[in-house]
């Protein structure tokens, strides 16, 4: 198939969709499938895949994703694709991949993703002078509510309810499809020799207990509520934190609740395996993930996981077998006693065991022949 990914920036080391759609190209590309990237701007392109800059230069973001969809449209109109699946609002496509969630539902509820009462009405004002998120919102609702939609791509059912709350899509263009893991890279026996030299640069002590949290939006993955949850764990847990945001008001908190030397601000790492194997769980109280690849790459790396059932990855995990899920990603007496449970060395074990006989529904390759399916269902709908 000759098929085109669109996403406004490819370049994998911003994490979530930039990663997946550049391992995507590369996965596909390898299975011989003509596969064009469809970009502002590139970073690690996948050999045999084709680069196509989309221009954006104009002044302000909203500006220039307008500009962007003017050139996808350009480009689109001189050039024929049997798929074009686009990670973002286009005005245009056969597919549909909306990996923060649908637009819609963030203008609705997005405000909700906050605990306190204040940040969540400046959040609401914010969301509705947000020229940009508008923007979005608009172009997703003239593209959906379209004569002719393209297949929406359902990460979990926790997208799948979100996106019937808003569009009155027939059965035929919602298309379940679970995040993948590149079971090659994320595979703790190929791992395991960085162990040592990733603890080490945490300045982890020999047997110390160390919770992983990855993530690029500290505030609604909920690392407030892991690093209160410190507090209740007198000490013997070091929360690892891996990811880019500011780190200002956090080392301050963990500073005033007297858990300052148990957190560790790691930064970005470009081996996100070796953490996972140098962590000895992964812990995620987020308020909202559509399907975190994070917590996928930790399940598949043999880590139990701590996470919310506001997280669609959550599906696919059974509470108390690989991990825990939290009702309430506020409650920090609910998340201190997961981390306690999982300060039992057995337990971890065993729950280690489950994760990875996960692996197999995890694999990218299981992930892209279902999304091959949805390729093939679009084609018929878009002949």
């Amino acid at each position: 198939m000759n098929i085109a990914l669109v996403i406004f920036h490819a370049d994998p080391s911003r994490g979530g969709a930039e990663r997946y759609t550049v391992d995507l190209a590369r996965s596909l590309a390898r299975l011989g499938h003509e596969v064009t990237l469809l970009a502002s701007a590139f970073a690690d392109v996948p050999e045999g895949v084709k680069a196509v800059a989309l221009d954006t230069d104009a002044m302000g973001r909203t500006a220039r994703y307008v500009r962007f969809l003017d050139s996808l449209d350009l480009h689109l109109a001189g050039r024929r694709y049997d798929i074009v699946h686009a990670m973002l609002p286009v005005r245009q496509c056969d597919v549909y991949h909306p990996h923060a969630g649908i637009a819609a539902e963030s203008m609705r509820a997005g405000h909700l993703r906050h605990r306190d009462p204040v940040r969540r009405v400046l959040a609401m004002v914010g969301t509705k002078l947000n020229r940009k998120r508008r923007r979005f919102a608009w172009v997703e609702r003239r593209l959906l509510n379209s004569e002719s939609p393209p297949v929406v791509l359902c990460l979990s059912d926790y997208v799948r309810s979100a996106v019937r709350r808003h569009y009155a899509l027939p059965d035929g263009r919602l298309f379940p499809l679970f995040n993948g893991v590149d079971l090659d890279r994320f595979d703790p026996e190929k791992a395991a020799p960085r162990v040592a030299a990733m603890r080490a640069r945490w300045n982890l002590a020999a047997g110390r207990v160390a919770a992983l949290l990855m993530a690029q939006d500290f505030e609604r993955k909920g690392l407030a509520q892991a690093i209160q949850a410190l507090r209740s764990l007198d000490g013997t847990v070091s929360l690892v934190v891996v990811g880019r945001d500011r780190t200002g008001p956090y080392r301050k908190l963990a500073q005033d609740l007297g858990v300052g030397p148990q957190v560790v601000f790691a930064g970005a790492s470009d081996d996100p395996a070796a953490c996972y194997a140098a962590a000895d769980f992964f812990v995620l109280p987020t308020r909202h993930d559509p399907c975190s690849l994070v917590v996928l790459e930790a399940l598949a790396m043999g880590l139990p996981v701590i996470s919310t059932a506001q997280n669609g990855a959550c599906e696919i995990m059974t509470r108390g077998r690989e991990g825990f899920v939290l009702d309430d990603p506020g409650d920090v007496a609910a998340l201190a006693g997961a981390m306690k449970a999982m300060l039992d060395a057995e337990r971890r074990r065993e729950m280690s065991r489950a994760c990875l006989a996960l692996r197999p529904k995890l694999s990218q390759e299981a992930h892209v022949r279902r999304l091959l399916q949805a390729y093939r269902q679009a084609a018929h709908v878009h002949p």
